[in-house]
Formats: C-alpha cells, structure tokens, sequence
C-alpha cells in the first residue's frame, strides 16, 4: 500500500497531506522485531500490510494540521490559558486550531467555515465541538451564529401529527353548555371566531401535506447534544482565513466577544495587501510590506475598540512559504 495512504489508515495521519509531511520528516517501517527498519523514501513507497510504523518526527502528527502547531506557538508566544474557556474558532477547515484548543483544556469550540465536509469525524464527534458549515465569517452576528448552531446540532423531522390534534375551546357559551347558560357564566376563556378559523386551516393545511408525502418539519436536536448550551458570547475568538483581509472580518467578531475577551488571529501577509504588492507566487518578502500589514491590522483594532496586546511571527511558515504572523488583541471590560 502506497505510503501515505498506509498512515493515514493505520491512524498515523488524519489526512493524506498531514501524512506526507510525516514522511518528509521521517517515517520507517518493519515487519518484525528482529528485521530492520526500512526508511520511506516517497509517498508512493510500498508499506507491506501488517507493518510496524515508526515517525522519526511526530510533532506533524499532533494535531489535525500544521494550523494546531502555528496557533501552539502564538498561545505559547502570547501567554494564553485557554483552559475552560469558550471559543469562537472562523476557518475551521479540518479543524488544526480547533483540535488545538481542546488539547489545551478549551470547554467549547463552535467552529465556523464557508466550506462544507472539511471537519475532521473527530472532531464532529466531540460533544465539545459544534461545527457550522457554509457560512461567511463576514456575515457573523449573534443571531445569525446561534441559528447556524442550531440547524448544525439538529436534524429535520416531520411534524408529529399529534401535536395540535385538540380543537380550541368552542367560541360560543351555549355550545360548550349544551345552549344552558348562567347569567354569570365566564366565557374570556373561550377562543374566538379567528381562532377556530386558524385551527380549521391549519389542519387542512396538514392533511395537504400528508396527501402529498411532505408533513411540516420541525428540528430536533440530534442524540447526545440534547444538553449543549449556545451563547453566542465568546471568551476567546481565533481564526485562520485565506483570500480575504481580516479588516473585513474583525468588525463581524468583535461583537461576539465578551467584555475581556481574547482575539488571537493568523495573518497572512498576501491577502492584506494590493495584488501589485505580492510578489511572484504570492509571496511577501519585503520586511517593509510586512511592517505595513502589521500597522494597518493595528489601526483596524484600535478602530474596533480593541487593545492589540502583541504581534507574534507564527512559529511554521504558510504553505506556500509566506512569513505569517498572529495578532493577540483584547476587548476592553466595561467600567463597572
């Protein structure tokens, strides 16, 4: 089996390019204990089934992607405690920062991507995590957040017929008393006219439906996250967008954080600045573009109210070999 598909079936690599940077790093495999190791030389290297896998480097294999060891770098660099915190996570992607959150003690991460399917099963899996796809961190308010959440933590099931089967209370004394009526009888209980109309069509309305196969849908929410609680007020916000300018997104999260609340966000480099000032590939190596990033995110903060509390170079370099960086800014608590 080629090499890179062997990692990640064996549960070496959560994806076939995480595993392809493990043997990049070093990956050797044997049959038995008494053979000798056998180092892979390239993805589409042979391992036999049943081999032994040994990583010569396994600090690519910590988290879900290289994103977990850039956002382990900035909280180390930024001296941040996630422990029991709740996190707003944009650019979730496979999840690299999200699963780095919760391996540093995060109680919640409600991660938010434009894509669909990229979470990893672990992920999707962990009561801790909620995970909502096909949404523009741009158009992020509160309400629009906790609808997603829900639609994401619930499933769609019909209507149960029973639930409005009892008619109103009749709109007339006399029809509820046989035509006795006391002079002092109480009908403000009773329903009105309108009322009694609504019912009526509202059951035509289900028997339609019924007729034609499609009963109203209600969402329930699915097994196991019946008890997940959805603030839409976070402690911490973290972030790793492509092909937009965080100037354009940090005005939609700064709502969303609480007062003292954190924001640690990757920036890259090649999509603050104009196309003319990216260089050949998409690479920035102009120190003095770099420093005119830096300054331009700061003014947005400053705009937004925030406290910038650090700017640290990312410990790996992006993909396509830019310098990134993290700003770690922080809401101001309100005076009491």
């Amino acid at each position: 089996m080629r090499a890179d598909v062997f990692l990640v079936e064996g549960g070496h690599a959560a994806t076939r390019s995480q595993a392809q940077r493990l043997i990049a790093s070093g990956v050797q495999w044997r049959l038995a204990a008494t053979m000798p190791w056998t180092r892979v030389a390239k993805n589409g290297d042979d391992i036999p089934a049943g081999a032994e896998v040994q990583l010569l480097d396994a600090s690519e294999a910590k988290y879900l992607s290289r994103g977990g060891l850039k956002l382990e770098g900035a909280l180390r660099a930024s001296g941040l405690d996630v422990t029991g915190l709740r996190c707003l996570d944009v650019g979730q992607s496979t999840g690299g920062f999200t699963d780095c959150l919760l391996q540093h003690g995060a109680a919640q991460v409600i991660g938010v991507d434009v894509g669909h399917a990229q979470v990893h099963e672990r992920l999707r899996a962990d009561a801790r995590v909620v995970c909502v796809e096909g949404l523009n961190a741009r158009a992020l308010t509160a309400e629009v957040l906790l609808d997603a959440c829900e639609e994401a933590l619930s499933e769609r099931v019909e209507a149960d017929p029973e639930d409005n089967e009892t008619p109103p209370q009749a709109p007339y004394a006399w029809m509820r008393n046989g035509g006795l009526v006391d002079d002092d009888y109480d009908d403000s209980g009773d329903a009105k006219e309108h009322e009694i109309e609504a019912f009526k069509a509202e059951r035509a309305a289900r028997a339609r439906a019924r007729a034609e196969g499609g009963l109203p849908t209600v969402r329930r929410r699915l097994a196991g996250r019946e008890g997940v609680q959805l603030i839409p007020e976070f402690d911490l916000v973290t972030g790793d967008l492509s092909f937009i300018s965080l100037t354009l997104v940090l005005p939609a999260l700064v709502p969303l954080l609480k007062d003292g609340g954190q924001l640690l966000m990757l920036v890259k480099p090649q999509f603050e600045l104009q196309p003319g000032q990216v260089g050949k590939g998409g690479i920035v190596r102009d120190p003095g573009l770099h420093a005119e990033v830096e300054q331009r995110i700061r003014e947005c903060c400053a705009q937004l109210g925030l406290a910038v509390r650090g700017w640290h170079d990312s410990p790996i370099e992006g993909g396509d070999g830019n310098r990134e960086f993290f700003v770690h800014a922080e809401k101001p608590r309100n005076p009491a």
